[in-house]
């Protein structure tokens, strides 16, 4: 049996949902497709975003032939065989480009990715790569040099799902048209939002719920399907609430209350990504300077997170959580970066001091660029000198003020003595004035 997800693949790039951050009508990437002049491409993002579908469409739109094969279960024989046919293809009478979709590419070791050099290179294949890791680690720089685009797939938003799940529910060729179908809006709406943002898992899940009931969709058949409770998807404010209730109690130092609301995120069906993007904003907005460390620790324990995912995930998370929980705080570090943004946008600031700026060109000296700039290394570590611009200097400007909280307290002393020796030097120019 086809699953419905397999089924539900658009032929046209008109149908196509998503990715609108490079795929729209007008675009650069939309017009190389409707006037055939696409080149060789990789895809890269999450799972269940588009990657597979807008390639067989690429394809399509190209009157190209095709040829798909997953990285995973091809080996180089089996390439090369067919970069032979696509080169008599080239050669031959047709004249014509293959279209080469690899999925998962980053299986491939170098040998064989490097087999795909000459091919693209002579334009042999339009070749489409596709993986979920980073291509700048997964493949090879040569690969990359000869396809020269990169494009990010992104998670589809709530609304892009529910709109894929409406057009199923109503298309009468592909989908559930002719069943009549009675569904709660909000029921599909949380069935959009459990999904992680993976329109496969959303349109799978679907085809179960109407296989194997009278063709009503409301919310307990999705947390039936999904196996998961739907509590948290009562409300679209209920996550942010969840979210910030998780951010006051590990500001307020109260790890209890911070565990009870990360279990009340997990429980409710919210994803590693989800809280771990909230958790390293607060690793810097709430502790920051009183415990640098934990900026590094708290990355650690989201990328573990999604690395081993759910059940597991909630270990690293936890542990995220509780360590920030407990340990001192200071929000001096937004605080100034808040202050100088402010103070660029609502007055006038002077230019760069002339011993600050680039001297590394041929007439830099002429225009007095890196002039008696004093290089603190010759100095022992610190030599004073005029950092700010002129009218911030004169006026003692201070975004960074330290607290005395946990490892922020040595920060401040050290700075403290600095500036002792600043103003030092500023009473003794002053006298010689």
């Amino acid at each position: 049996m086809i699953p419905l997800s397999t089924k539900m693949r658009p032929d046209r790039i008109e149908d196509f949902v998503g990715q609108k951050h490079f795929m729209y009508e007008g675009s650069l990437f939309y017009n190389s497709i409707k006037n055939g002049t696409f080149e060789s491409a990789v895809f890269f993002g999450p799972s269940g975003t588009g990657k597979t579908t807008l390639a067989r469409i690429i394809a399509k739109e190209l009157d190209s032939s095709f040829v798909e094969i997953n990285a995973s279960v091809t080996g180089t024989k089996e390439l090369k065989e067919i970069l032979a046919k696509a080169s008599d293809r080239f050669y031959g009478l047709l004249k014509e480009t293959t279209c080469l979709y690899v999925d998962e590419v980053h299986r491939w070791n170098k040998l064989q990715q490097d087999s795909l050099l000459k091919a693209i290179e002579e334009g042999v294949v339009k070749f489409i790569g596709s993986t979920t890791e980073n291509p700048y680690f997964s493949i090879n720089k040569a690969v990359l040099s000869r396809v020269g685009n990169i494009y990010e797939f992104k998670c589809l938003s709530t609304d892009e799902i529910k709109l894929i799940l409406e057009r199923t529910i109503k298309d009468s060729d592909k989908g559930f048209g002719g069943l009549n179908i009675q569904y709660d809006d909000e029921a599909l709406r949380i069935l959009a939002a459990m999904s992680g943002g993976d329109c496969r898992v959303a349109l799978d899940a679907l085809g179960f719920i109407v296989d194997n009931t009278d063709l009503k969709i409301d919310r307990e058949t999705v947390a039936e399907a999904m196996q998961k409770q739907t509590t948290f998807y009562d409300k679209e404010e209920d996550k942010y609430n969840l979210l910030s209730a998780l951010q006051k109690s590990v500001r307020g130092s109260d790890p209890d209350a911070a565990v009870h609301y990360l279990a009340r995120l997990i429980e409710g069906g919210a994803d590693e990504m989800m809280i771990g993007r909230r958790l390293m904003v607060m690793a810097s907005e709430d502790v920051g300077m009183a415990y640098p460390n934990a900026i590094s620790i708290v990355t650690s324990c989201v990328q573990a997170a999604q690395m081993i995912g759910f059940p597991e995930a909630q270990i690293p998370l936890a542990h995220a959580t509780v360590l920030m929980a407990s340990c001192p705080k200071s929000n001096s570090a937004n605080e100034a970066i808040c202050a100088a943004l402010s103070d660029l946008r609502t007055r006038k600031i002077d230019d760069v001091p002339d011993h600050l700026k680039d001297s590394h060109y041929s007439g830099a000296g002429k225009l007095g660029r890196g002039i008696g700039y004093k290089y603190p290394h010759a100095y022992g570590g610190y030599v004073p000198q005029q950092y700010l611009p002129d009218n911030l200097y004169n006026e003692g400007t201070r975004y960074y003020v330290p607290t005395s909280n946990g490892s922020e307290s040595s920060f401040r002393k050290y700075l403290e003595e600095l500036r002792k020796i600043d103003e030092n030097e500023r009473k003794k120019n002053s006298n010689k004035g």
